[in-house]
């Protein structure tokens, strides 16, 4: 029968007895774990190049060279540099996130877990690699339409959620949550600009912040 063939057989027409790379019940191929840790190896050297340089001043042959692989290997993983910075983007993003949502914990107040949210985002900024990348560079580098998108992507839902929790309480009057919700994502943007240029940033980021809850306490329901 044609599937019985004798192992030097299976072997010339191209198959083999190791079955490493053969995915296993629930398990990666070994060649997907390669694959997926030079991958993550380019995006963490990136991120600290990116952080540390700004995307102008590094090279693709610095990314490879830093991750220790190939040009080759880092352009079969992204396209172009600018493919690579927005993946950096969406992971610096990601942890923006992920300390806005820890540092929100503890409350069960609305209004308050913005406003903590808000300011570790502001604290982030204070911080010269997230500076350089998602305030600095991100706008210039992806474009304003496409900053715009990746930011509302990883931010708009939680924060709309949370203006129509604390309007469905009476803590805030939010006629339109989606509008607002852009509005302070513009405003965050802002404020880190405003962090950025500053001779005393932590300074301004206090200012910042105030001025945020300000906002967020004249938006007070006037019938609550």
């Amino acid at each position: 029968m044609s599937g019985c063939g004798s192992a030097q057989g299976d072997r010339a027409r191209g198959y083999t007895d190791d079955v490493t790379d053969l995915p296993s019940a629930g398990r990666p191929s070994l060649r997907a774990e390669q694959v997926a840790q030079t991958r993550a190896a380019l995006v963490a050297a990136a991120r600290q190049l990116f952080g540390q340089r700004g995307f102008a001043a590094t090279s693709v042959e610095d990314v490879a060279r830093a991750a220790r692989v190939t040009t080759g290997a880092l352009y079969h993983h992204f396209p172009t540099k600018t493919a690579l910075f927005e993946t950096v983007f969406e992971a610096v993003h990601s942890d923006l996130l992920a300390a806005s949502a820890a540092a929100a914990g503890g409350t069960s107040d609305d209004v308050e877990l913005l406003a903590r949210g808000i300011d570790a985002f502001l604290d982030a900024v204070l911080e010269p690699d997230v500076q350089r990348i998602v305030i600095t560079d991100a706008p210039a580098v992806l474009g304003l339409a496409r900053f715009t998108e990746l930011d509302e992507r990883y931010a708009f839902a939680a924060i709309v959620t949370t203006l129509k929790s604390a309007a469905a309480t009476g803590a805030l009057h939010v006629p339109d949550p989606e509008t607002l919700a852009r509005l302070l994502l513009g405003t965050l943007v802002r404020g880190g600009m405003l962090i950025a240029s500053s001779a005393d940033p932590a300074a301004t980021r206090d200012r910042v912040s105030a001025a945020i809850r300000g906002l967020l306490a004249g938006l007070g329901d006037p019938a609550g």
